[in-house]
């Protein structure tokens, strides 16, 4: 059970071969960053870096200084493999080499 001063919050994240969220429970002042390495998914993962992975709260991303609230989920983004735009171009001039219908031309 949650109290006054105690937040319940998850923190998320997820590789292509495992998905974790964890549930803590934090002081109502923590921030973002206190929540993410009081969860230990740090120790868990160690490929995360927080000054280089992007952090968000249901999917907005937030800085890791805004504070957390009751029953936030706190998700740790990867970073991305390939920039979408440049992935969506491609697939788009491989269709319209191939002649495919309805593929409107950049």
């Amino acid at each position: 059970m949650v109290n006054d001063r105690m937040l319940l919050v998850e923190v998320a994240y997820a590789r292509p071969d495992e998905q974790v969220i964890l549930e803590i429970r934090v002081a109502r002042d923590t921030t973002i960053e206190q929540a993410v390495r009081a969860s230990g998914i740090l120790e868990r993962f160690p490929e995360i870096d927080l000054r280089t992975n992007k952090v968000g709260i249901f999917g907005k991303l937030t800085p890791l200084t805004a504070r957390v609230r009751n029953q936030d989920r706190v998700e740790i983004y990867r970073p991305l493999l390939a920039d979408p735009k440049q992935t969506r171009r491609q697939r788009a001039a491989k269709h319209i080499s191939k002649g495919v219908k309805g593929v409107i031309q950049p």
